[in-house]
């Protein structure tokens, strides 16, 4: 009987932190909203920065470097470089994140080979850097904002920092100022800088399409389904959580708190989670400048 008991709680627990599909509509709001991103990526590469050798940081600018020494297209480079990134994606972060960001890179790919022949909007290094690096950091802004990434070195950087001395942000920072510089030996050196300049612009655009891009968070969560979310958290991202007592200030009534912490590229899975249990759920999210020890390493999910 106890045997039966058990199995019935644990089919219990597996049914309410099993992955939730998507609504028809979800589906179709990140859709569009990732193509939208990733056809801006396009035009900032193809009608600004790659006419006039300008490169981006990332797998992004060692593809724009390998379709100028072997003259093969683009998109070739970036759907080809990226695509380890995203199996390794799918056991980081999870089956969504993953299909997102495949589905963007591929609509990249595809927009990049469709645009190659357009000649560049201005032959203005300084306006080419500034105008490229603005629209290019608000499709990637938005590609991130709603659960998909364009570009692989961050999720290479999360894996990095498990066995490196340094953050997330430092090895991403240190991998792109690598291969900023080494497009002055590529093209020339006012080349390199006027990349740095773009790369400048983009990173403060996407800081103004998604708030804040520390690699950290920690989320604050207060629900009457504290139990239900937390588990969702723990076995669907892989994070721990802590459950907090708190007292309301006004009602006076007992409140379960839920604090944790997470990296950026996993805020929206986040709030799709909170969102399935407790709609009116109070979600408070903050960044987070460093983390040490604790148990902050994420856990396998599958």
């Amino acid at each position: 009987m106890s045997e039966v008991v058990e199995l019935t709680a644990s089919e219990h627990i597996r049914k309410k932190t099993q992955h939730r599909k998507l609504t028809l509509r979800q589906i179709v709001q990140r859709g569009i909203l990732i193509t939208i991103g990733a056809i801006l990526m396009s035009v900032a590469l193809e009608v600004f920065l790659v006419p006039n050798q300008i490169i981006d940081g990332g797998i992004t600018g060692i593809s724009i470097m390998l379709s100028y020494i072997t003259g093969w297209k683009l998109g070739l480079f970036i759907f080809v470089l990226n695509l380890p990134f995203f199996f390794i994606g799918y056991k980081q972060i999870g089956k969504t994140f993953a299909l997102s960001t495949l589905y963007g890179i591929t609509i990249l790919s595809i927009t990049t080979s469709f645009l190659h022949h357009v000649p560049a909007f201005t032959s203005d290094m300084t306006l080419a850097a500034i105008f490229g690096g603005m629209i290019l950091g608000i499709g990637v802004g938005i590609v991130i904002r709603y659960g998909g990434s364009l570009d692989g070195t961050e999720i290479l950087a999360i894996l990095a920092s498990k066995k490196l001395p340094f953050s997330v942000g430092e090895i991403v920072m240190f991998f792109n100022l690598f291969i900023l510089g080494s497009a002055g030996f590529v093209f020339t050196w006012d080349r390199a800088m006027y990349s740095i300049l773009a790369y400048f612009v983009a990173y403060k655009s996407m800081d103004v399409v998604i708030a804040g891009l520390d690699e950290s968070k920690f989320v604050w969560i207060i629900s009457d389904e504290f139990q239900d979310i937390g588990e969702a958290i723990l076995h669907r991202l892989g994070r721990g959580v802590t459950y907090l007592t708190g007292e309301g200030a006004y009602s006076g009534d007992d409140k379960k708190v839920i604090f944790c912490v997470i990296n950026r590229l996993e805020e929206a899975k986040l709030k799709d989670i909170v969102k399935d249990y407790d709609t009116s759920a109070f979600l408070a999210i903050g960044d987070i400048a460093e983390v040490r020890g604790g148990r902050f390493k994420k856990r396998d999910i599958h």
